[in-house]
């Protein structure tokens, strides 16, 4: 079996099933079309018609077989709890809800409480491998009971890697753990790419290395101790854009990292990198900043130093 090919062996003549996705963007629709291709039927449901195979989550549950598995993969917050809401409505007793997105693992305990009141059964899993999941497989964390959790099995093991399941997936623990594992994965991906992002900022500063950055990161690729697949898709970026002048400074969070950094304060446990990896992507949202212009300011009142005039 090739690099792209869904499953390892202990995925090699698994049961196939029938599975719901709602959501087929760039993350569930890859993950819809590597099920297909391992064999298993999924039936999609997205808001754009142009890639939905149903009019409706209530066509798309009429198209399944009892019992039932929707995987849920939709931005987190409103919109997952408002596509839990009308599952809830239109499963039966015995059907399984799976929330693949990056909702934060408080609210599983709610989802599963609010479906188990119906007999509805629920399990959580973080997700990783972003665009090139479908050829090279996903990163899976789950959460739920080990009931359910085996029970979705062939479909965990056609997402994963090929390779041993224990180095693709991993069963976290209990309703929310795949969530909280994910959160966590995400505040150390946080750090790792702030990490070669100041040292990009470093190699380009300096009249030494500024004009070798790209083959700098690219020779870094083998042999050295911070190779990794972060570093392989800054080499990427590199490669067709080696000072990056046609991206603007600006990056987003998607929730986990703050997420991160309030268990570390609820847990007592030190964050100095993942907490400064946060706070430079806040600072990168500020055209000019007012705290370096009150610093700037305290530096002109005590030493005299110039300031620039805005």
């Amino acid at each position: 079996m090739g690099a792209g090919s869904p499953a390892g062996a202990e995925a090699r003549g698994a049961r196939r099933m029938q599975l719901g996705m709602v959501g087929l963007g760039r993350m569930g629709g890859n993950m819809a079309e590597r099920l297909r291709t391992a064999g298993h039927k999924v039936v999609g449901y997205d808001r754009d018609p142009k890639v939905s195979d149903t009019e409706s989550l209530a066509d798309l549950v009429g198209k399944l077989e009892a019992p039932r598995a929707v995987w849920v993969m939709v931005p987190a917050g409103a919109i997952t709890d408002g596509v839990i809401d009308e599952l809830a409505d239109l499963l039966e007793a015995g059907d399984t809800v799976i929330d693949g997105g990056n909702s934060k693992w408080t609210c599983d305990t709610e989802h599963a409480t609010q479906l188990a009141a119906k007999g509805i059964n629920f399990a959580d899993c973080g997700v990783s491998g972003g665009v090139w999941g479908q050829e090279f497989g996903y990163g899976l964390m789950a959460g739920g009971s080990p009931q359910i959790v085996e029970q979705l099995m062939p479909i965990f093991d056609a997402l994963r890697p090929e390779g041993p399941r224990e180095e693709g997936f991993v069963h976290a623990g209990g309703v929310g753990a795949g969530h909280y594992a994910k959160m966590v994965h995400n505040g150390i991906e946080y750090g790792l790419m702030q990490a070669y992002a100041e040292g990009f900022e470093l190699l380009e500063a300096s009249p030494v290395t500024h004009d070798k950055v790209a083959a700098i990161f690219k020779a870094w690729s083998r042999g050295t101790v911070v190779r990794s697949w972060l570093l392989e898709l800054m080499v990427r970026a590199l490669e067709s854009d080696d000072d990056l002048s046609e991206i603007k400074g600006y990056a987003d969070d998607s929730g986990e990292g703050r997420w991160t950094v309030e268990q570390g304060i609820e847990n007592a446990v030190p964050m100095p990198v993942i907490s400064a990896a946060l706070f430079a992507r806040f600072s990168s949202r500020q055209p000019d900043s007012p705290a370096m212009k009150a610093v700037a300011a305290l530096r002109n009142q005590f030493g005299g130093h110039a300031v620039k005039a805005d």
